[in-house]
């Protein structure tokens, strides 16, 4: 049975990710992308259905023990655990290096003090857990094969098969190392070049430590957002630059519930958060190669532009249930695919616009390409901004006039139209100057609520939505509006939990909410962010620390957040480790910093 999200730690090669549980298990990979199908899916299923188990040996009935210390390398993805037995200590160091040729997953096992006996079990599943490969011996080394897949494993122990499975038995002195190196390959190619896993070891740190080196935030909160970058990296699909939302599917967001869905594709709102981030702290390679991923994607059609792509630019996204699988603790069903990617979502014209400007702001370099689409989804903006859509949240029930759509159309336009005014293209200016303000009057009077003081979900509705905290960031009104204000109040008020977090939007349990789904959900971790920089630029800055901290205490022992927190069970929900979040972290950091002096400091 799986463990609680908050005890998986992540490990990737840019190109797909692992999670390792705190007891050694290793229950989630999907190789040899993030999107392919999962060759270790215990995660959402049982042991049947794929792990591999690095630990103590441990007897019938025992199991295995979570490690009694874990942490990064520095500041690496190279992942180093160690139990303390009534043997002695062993330490075991999980990573995936840059990947040149096979992928490949390395685990290092060595001996501390003592004489502690160790066992590895590998048992490799293709197709989600569902297909159990033919695993036999080749020239010494052992590879389990089904179908056009491969997974080979590479080991100096002695290992046997049985049933499918891969065991080896063996003891480590202080000083010894063990290595174990998995690697897929297409299986109708030659066997993959035989690994080095001690040199591998080195590069592996060597670039995350390199790679770090460049980030330009050295502020208060800097270990908080280095391990939020250096996430947001392992989350980036190198040979395109998309960035998935995260690197799972079908982790609830409720236990028990069905708001389970995959997040390995590339949302064009996550993606241009999260290149305004790595902007900001000096990542202009990432966003680059994020630029020339969208130009791609949305080639020469922007009038029937995607809310989300494949990592590779694929438009078809095709959503289906894995019927075998019974889903982490029980939730059903697991999800792969997903069928929002044919919504109409206003929004994300207004934050690809927005990342576009951030980067010509940071000094990305000018891109003829990039301004010219531009213009064409502002031309389409002017023919649709009035129109109902499925909104943020990919609300699954009626088509609404929501509020921050309709806020992000205006940052569409307004971004476009100070792009006109610095004379880097040229384009109808007065035009859209009267059509920012028409979509500027048209939110003011539809979505504002004057006996509440507070602008709403949607145009005419009573509901609330913490999107609404985006209208001061977007520069939509001033922070010291007194609708904004009214705003902040109403929503920490009305949709605000005993912890001082921040739910999306009222859900409705037992019946069908606005999102046209049962059950609900937690505190919703970017939103909660949000309210903190909210309350900041408002001038509640103790108030506004009080609330990141607490935000921070969340965050496993690694470092890692999920998308939201249960605040009944107090854990973490959603899927693992989120982009959204740790977007949203580094935000807030920096906004922090970017106080004047005298409120800077705690």
């Amino acid at each position: 049975m799986a463990m609680p999200i908050e005890d998986y730690a992540l490990i990737g090669d840019m190109q797909t990710a692992a999670l390792v549980c705190r007891d050694g298990t290793i229950e989630w990979l999907c190789l040899p992308r993030f999107d392919s199908p999962a060759v270790f899916a215990g995660l959402l299923g049982t042991e049947e259905h794929g792990f591999w188990r690095m630990s103590p040996a441990y007897g019938p009935g025992v199991g295995p023990r979570p490690a009694d210390r874990r942490r990064y390398r520095g500041d690496s993805l190279v992942l180093e655990s160690e139990w303390d037995t009534l043997r002695g200590t062993v330490r075991v160091i999980d990573f995936m290096p840059p990947r040149d040729g096979a992928p490949q997953l390395i685990r290092i096992v060595e001996g501390v003090s003592g004489r502690v006996p160790m066992r590895s079990e590998l048992r490799t599943r293709f197709a989600y857990g569902r297909v159990m490969p033919w695993a036999h011996k080749v020239n010494g080394r052992t590879v389990a094969v089904a179908g056009p897949d491969s997974v080979w494993l590479d080991t100096s122990a002695h290992a046997r098969i049985d049933s499918g499975t891969v065991t080896s038995d063996f003891t480590l002195s202080p000083g010894d190392r063990i290595a174990f190196t998995a690697s897929w390959q297409p299986s109708h190619h030659q066997p993959p070049a035989m690994p080095e896993p001690g040199v591998s070891l080195e590069a592996t740190e060597g670039f995350w430590h390199e790679w770090v080196e460049h980030c330009t935030y050295h502020g208060s909160y800097r270990d908080a957002v280095v391990r939020s970058l250096i996430t947001l990296k392992a989350l980036t699909y190198a040979p395109t630059g998309g960035i998935v939302a995260a690197p799972t599917t079908s982790l609830p967001e409720c236990i028990g519930g069905v708001r389970n869905w995959d997040y390995r594709f590339t949302w064009l709102r996550d993606a241009a958060i999260t290149l305004s981030s790595l902007l900001r702290t000096g990542y202009r390679e990432e966003a680059r190669a994020w630029r020339e991923w969208l130009l791609r994607a949305v080639a020469g059609d922007p009038e029937n532009l995607q809310i989300m792509y494949g990592i590779a630019g694929e438009r078809e996204l095709g959503e289906n249930d894995l019927n075998w699988l019974p889903g982490y603790e029980n939730s059903r069903p697991v999800r792969v695919g997903h069928g929002a990617a044919g919504q109409l979502q206003l929004d994300v014209y207004g934050e690809v616009t927005e990342a576009l400007h951030v980067g010509r702001e940071k000094g990305l370099s000018p891109h003829d390409h990039a301004s010219t689409l531009q213009l064409k989804l502002i031309q389409w903006v002017e023919k649709h901004w009035d129109e109902p859509d499925e909104g943020i949240w990919e609300v699954r029930g009626p088509r609404r006039h929501f509020v921050h759509s309709k806020v992000m159309t205006w940052v569409a336009v307004d971004r476009t139209v100070k792009l006109i005014e610095a004379g880097d293209v040229d384009g109808p200016l007065e035009r859209w100057k009267d059509l920012r303000e028409t979509i500027h009057r048209d939110v003011c009077e539809k979505g504002y609520d004057k006996e509440r003081n507070t602008f709403t979900q949607s145009y005419g509705s009573q509901e609330l939505d913490a999107s609404l905290l985006l209208i001061p960031q977007m520069g939509f009104l001033p922070p010291d509006d007194k609708r904004v204000i009214g705003t902040i109040e109403a929503i920490q008020r009305e949709l605000g939990t005993e912890d001082g977090f921040v739910m999306r939007y009222p859900t409705a349990g037992e019946g069908l909410g606005v999102d046209g789904l049962e059950g609900d959900e937690g505190a919703f971790l970017a939103c909660s962010f949000w309210l903190a920089d909210d309350l900041a630029m408002i001038g509640r800055v103790d108030e506004a620390r009080k609330l990141f901290e607490k935000l921070l205490s969340l965050r496993n022992d690694l470092g890692l957040l999920t998308e939201e927190w249960d605040p009944k069970a107090k854990r973490q929900v959603g899927n693992f480790p989120q982009a959204f979040s740790h977007v949203a972290l580094c935000d807030t950091a920096l906004r922090f910093d970017a106080l004047p002096s005298r409120t800077a400091q705690a």
